[in-house]
């Protein structure tokens, strides 16, 4: 994979020395065994001089949910969790949810009771009803208008979100798995950085993946920035509440990139890590099937421009979703091939795992808004050139 190398640190050295740019990325590609390809260019934070390392912290945003699908699917395999129960069975404030159905002459949410149960499955498949502020207009107008409190805020006020169809109607990407945090937590007895800790990073040789904000994770933090009309990047500051009041299990873990890749080779590895296993095979392959039925993943419209653009995984090409990441039913033109699983954060980190060849990568950057199209289109070129390299090997 030497042509590999040379290609993957073309689109890397690329994305931080073009105009506009990307303060800094981190970049890795692993097969089964091990990491492949470790690139790391720029600076974690245009405010200070200290340079991008494959040891660099980032809040990884919606890349912890699969983590939390992984805890619980283990509580599927020990028989403590029911997909298809009510989920008010482990967590009994999601029954007090109600639909939204607009907003009446003054201003007031319609609300009504839902016509059946929300269950984990519908949380796990972003199917119960939830959504996000930043790709939702009723749900940034409870926020505008109502207070309703920001999911980044890791409170439990902030879940007591209204439901926006009736649940399983529809895919819409939502708060949904941290509810499944939630679950977890109810079946567990156990904070859910706990259950994580004990019950998959001791097991896959994690160390720097935590909801707490350590002083030693903080001395490697790279920094959030904002992405101006012009191009331009201005530093953030920002940080996630430490500790929180809730482990969030769609947002809140703060981790290396290295560190994830040990996740992403479990997954390719058929639920087995470094030091044990995390889940059975056969839990792996079931989960790692289209959960959705008939439905379909669609575009995430950017409702707060300062936090998501209009995004779109290989807009054109049916996705659905499995337990928990997104599945392109057709090869996607990175040359990923269909059934591959993969996903994002929030501040445009990407990642994907082929299965059929054995192979997944894992691209960290830290900007605002979702959908940089710098960052993105980085990370696709950074995909293809994989692809490319794999298909001229396959070849020699």
């Amino acid at each position: 994979m030497e042509n590999f190398k040379a290609a993957a640190d073309a689109v890397l050295k690329g994305v931080v020395t073009s105009d506009p740019r990307v303060p800094g990325v981190v970049a890795m590609a692993t097969d089964r065994r091990r990491n492949i390809y470790e690139g790391a260019f720029g600076k974690r934070s245009l405010a200070h001089d200290a340079d991008m390392t494959t040891d660099t912290v980032f809040a990884i945003f919606s890349t912890t949910k699969a983590i939390t699908g992984t805890a619980a699917l283990q509580l599927v395999e020990e028989g403590k969790l029911d997909l298809d129960a009510p989920a008010k069975r482990y967590a009994p404030e999601i029954g007090e949810l109600k639909v939204i159905e607009g907003f009446d002459a003054h201003g007031e949410p319609i609300l009504r009771a839902p016509r059946r149960d929300i269950t984990t499955r519908m949380l796990l498949t972003h199917s119960a009803g939830m959504g996000y502020d930043f790709f939702n207009a009723h749900y940034n107008r409870l926020a505008q208008e109502k207070g309703q409190p920001s999911i980044i805020t890791a409170s439990k006020k902030a879940l007591m979100t209204p439901l926006l169809f009736e649940p399983g109607e529809k895919w819409e990407y939502g708060s949904n798995i941290d509810w499944v945090g939630q679950i977890v937590e109810g079946i567990a007895g156990r904070r859910l950085g706990e259950v994580f800790r004990t019950r998959i990073f001791e097991p896959l040789g994690i160390k720097d993946m935590s909801f707490e904000l350590t002083d030693a994770l903080r001395a490697r933090l790279a920094d959030v920035h904002a992405r101006n009309a012009d191009g331009s990047l201005a530093p953030m500051g920002f940080e996630l509440p430490s500790p929180p009041e809730l482990h969030m299990g769609g947002h809140g873990l703060y981790s290396t990139v290295g560190d994830y890749m040990r996740f992403i080779r479990m997954w390719l590895n058929d639920g087995m890590g470094e030091h044990g296993r995390v889940l059975k095979a056969e839990t792996v392959e079931m989960a790692a099937q289209n959960h959705l039925g008939d439905l379909k993943v669609t575009m995430l419209p950017g409702v707060i421009p300062s936090l998501s653009n209009d995004a779109e995984f290989f807009p054109g090409l049916s996705k659905s979703w499995a337990l928990t990441f997104m599945v392109n039913d057709e090869e996607a033109p990175t040359g990923r091939p269909a059934g591959a699983l993969g996903w994002a954060g929030l501040a445009n980190l990407f990642y994907w795992i082929d299965r059929k060849n054995g192979f997944g990568g894992f691209w960290a950057t830290q900007i605002l808004p979702f959908g940089d199209p710098v960052s993105f289109g980085g990370y696709l070129g950074f995909e293809t050139a994989f692809y490319d390299s794999l298909r001229g090997r396959k070849a020699a």
